[in-house]
């Protein structure tokens, strides 16, 4: 961050994202290239994350395990497709304990292979069916071009597993958990998100389908932000799966993976945040209400001090909340805790105990306004779901007013040459024909949207025949 502070999104978006996280202090990048470490404001997101995603995934039977970091390579090599897929970002330890392995680890990329060798010998019989894993871990892609939370060598994720009888079981697993991610991004993060289905090319290596939501930036590109796979048959023969049914026969079972990373994190800073710092949705806000004494001199200290201490101790029996009684210039810490994104800001001071009132102060507008002490845990409550609504509302008419539909191909270039979005378009189904969008314009298939009617159209690049309209974007 340059001395002049943070810079506006309008001149220069990438070094704003960079600013944001400098200026919160989120995360700062490690010794080795491409990896990322984690301050306490960034990792307290994450906990929120996890803590509602661990609730939400129990509640549809999942257990949480744990895996091993290390995965030997013979196991990846097992599913050819699934090996090509990550080949280029996987690293591997040949030497430990000061002698040469006898076979290379595989630091773990994704953990499908190493838990499916533990249901082979988990699932006997249909009776062990379904089997529903997650497990909260770090995973390694050696990325080349890396942007904090965005793409690192090193991030965190969650990974759920699950084992079915039945291709049916399985497909209503995948389904059910891309649901459980859009309804925590939409209702706790306030980003609007699209669901739907990768195309081939885009699939997760190794999946019969993959599932994923799509959100908007502010700079009109979009990012992934989960995804739910179903694996093809390989992955069960390969690792052994298999079960014994109620006729006594023996058959392979149908496997599913699910994921979301710190890339969220990223996702809220670029979804939401502006010029002056951090905004963040009061529902995943690890501080939701921080309290500030103001106060000019010394006999106006004390009395300030009683009572901010006062409604700090009344407001933490409800909500996230902090004190500030440093030295700081009170500029200062308004600013300061602007940037850090905390959603209501509570100002008090000698005139405020006279008429027993506070200020309140809104992060995302900047609103201020005076109320009775009497009120005040009851408004904070009503500003937090205002706010929550207000910037869900907000991002989700910013990426509403750049979605375009087409059906030109001219119209369509133009929108990718200009600022971008996300254009409705069809699509032939052909390999080549994405291939040769995504060199033309750098957009690429987001995802091909579900329950869509199926009219017929013409690809927007052949002028093929086309049934289904797919989401295109540029991407992160």
């Amino acid at each position: 961050m340059s001395e002049k502070g943070i810079t506006k999104r309008s001149e220069d978006y990438s070094q704003w994202y960079l600013d944001v996280i400098e200026a919160a202090d989120l995360a700062d990048y490690g010794p080795v290239k491409g990896t990322m470490v984690i301050k306490p404001n960034g990792y307290a997101i994450w906990e929120n994350i996890q803590q509602i995603l661990n609730e939400k995934f129990k509640e549809t039977g999942v257990k949480n395990a744990y895996f091993p970091l290390l995965i030997p390579e013979s196991f990846l090599k097992r599913e050819a497709e699934h090996v090509e897929g990550f080949a280029p970002e996987v690293a591997v330890v040949t030497q430990a304990g000061g002698k040469k392995l006898e076979e290379p680890l595989v630091i773990r990329p994704t953990s499908e292979t190493i838990i499916y060798d533990s249901f082979s010998k988990w699932i006997k019989s249909y009776r062990d069916l379904p089997v529903l894993i997650n497990q909260w871990a770090n995973i390694v892609r050696w990325e080349m071009r890396t942007r904090l939370f965005l793409r690192t060598s090193e991030f965190l994720w969650q990974e759920g597993h699950t084992a079915h009888a039945t291709h049916e079981e399985a497909q209503e697993r995948q389904k059910m958990m891309l649901d459980v991610y859009k309804e925590f991004a939409e209702d706790y993060l306030a980003i609007p998100v699209i669901a739907g289905e990768k195309s081939e090319s885009e699939r997760f290596a190794g999946a019969e389908r993959t599932y994923s939501i799509e959100a908007m930036m502010q700079d009109k590109k979009a990012l992934q932000a989960g995804t739910s796979h179903i694996l093809n048959k390989d992955f069960a023969e390969s690792f052994n799966v298999k079960y014994l049914d109620q006729d006594g026969k023996e058959k392979f079972a149908w496997l599913t993976s699910w994921g979301v990373s710190t890339r969220l994190i990223g996702g809220l800073i670029m979804a939401h945040s502006d010029d002056s710092g951090l905004v963040l949705p009061p529902k995943i806000a690890p501080i939701q209400v921080v309290v500030i004494p103001v106060w000019s001199n010394e006999t106006e200290k004390k009395p300030v001090f009683i009572r901010a201490k006062e409604i700090f101790s009344d407001l933490g029996k409800k909500f996230r909340a902090e004190i500030d009684l440093s030295d700081t210039r009170t500029g200062a810490k308004f600013y300061d805790w602007e940037k850090k994104g905390v959603p209501i800001r509570i100002e008090v001071g000698p005139r405020d105990i006279q008429t027993s009132t506070v200020i309140i102060a809104r992060r995302d507008t900047g609103e201020k306004k005076s109320i009775k002490m009497s009120s005040l845990s009851d408004e904070v409550a009503k500003t937090l779901g205002t706010m929550q609504k207000d910037i869900f509302d907000k991002a989700k008419k910013f990426r509403d007013d750049n979605t375009f539909e087409v059906d030109g191909w001219g119209e369509f270039e133009r929108i990718f040459a200009g600022e971008g979005g996300f254009v409705m378009a069809n699509w032939c189904g052909s390999m080549e024909c994405e291939k040769k969008i995504t060199e033309k314009t750098k957009a690429t298939i987001r995802c091909i949207l579900f329950d869509q009617p199926m009219k017929q159209g013409k690809c927007i690049l052949c002028g093929g025949e086309s049934k289904q309209k797919a989401l295109f974007a540029k991407a992160y």
